[in-house]
């Protein structure tokens, strides 16, 4: 860990602005123009003339767009309410400040308080906005709770690995594929080998079958698939 800081000038890996907007879409699987929302804000027309929504994300360098780790990380944590619940921009930027000021932290969504404390606030000041059912705040808080759990974290509670989703969004997704910023500068990977899933699917395309591709890396069949199956449905 000290010598992935090293490479940063003693800045944490997660920090460090490294993905495009495009890549952190492609990375989490949520559209670029929500990605763009998100992270820098934006104008819309209506009927009283043009109108502003201002930026979720606090990202790691909005003049170039560029995005951390834990941006990534916000990223995927908000993914799961725009996925099964249906995104109230505006109510999720206010409910996003609100645990920003609560937690006292720059990104709340992944900070560690978002475990306990974190989640039950983030979704009870959405419910005050929205009108979400008792029902449908059971089902925010379960599927939170799947989101987060995708993170690993160091002993001090900050997020240091991510394992996108492959196939579903429950416990029964594996995970096979892990984006960790100080392994190939956070591009995914196979847990455990450092081989880029975007190397594997670019061999795939090429001819390559599995089989000689797992043979070549000495990994199993299933993770190649895994790797395979990942980068196609993030294209």
């Amino acid at each position: 860990m000290a010598r992935a800081s090293n490479i940063y000038g003693g800045t944490d890996p997660a920090a460090v602005p490294a993905y495009s907007i495009p890549e952190a879409a492609r990375f989490i699987r949520v559209p670029q123009a929500t990605v763009r929302s998100w992270v820098l804000g934006r104008t819309y027309p209506s009927r009283t003339g043009p109108r502003s929504f201002d930026a979720v994300i606090d990202a790691a360098d909005p003049a170039r767009r560029s995005l951390s780790f834990l941006n990534l990380v916000e990223l995927h944590v908000l993914s799961a309410i725009r996925r099964d619940h249906g995104v109230k921009f505006d109510a999720v930027r206010k409910a996003v400040q609100f645990l920003r000021r609560r937690l006292t932290s720059r990104h709340p969504l992944a900070d560690v308080q978002m475990l306990t404390d974190g989640k039950h606030l983030f979704v009870e000041r959405y419910r005050e906005l929205v009108n979400v059912s008792d029902q449908g705040q059971l089902e925010m808080q379960a599927l939170l709770g799947n989101y987060l759990k995708r993170i690993d974290r160091d002993p001090r509670g900050v997020a240091i690995r991510l394992y996108p989703f492959t196939v579903t969004h429950d416990d029964t997704d594996p995970r096979t594929i892990v984006i960790d910023p100080r392994v190939q500068f956070g591009r995914p990977c196979i847990v455990g080998t450092g081989m880029p899933t975007a190397l594997i699917a670019e061999r795939h395309q090429a001819g390559d079958s599995i089989r000689e591709i797992a043979n070549d890396y000495g990994l199993e069949a299933d993770a190649i698939e895994e790797a395979i199956r990942y980068e196609s449905r993030a294209a």
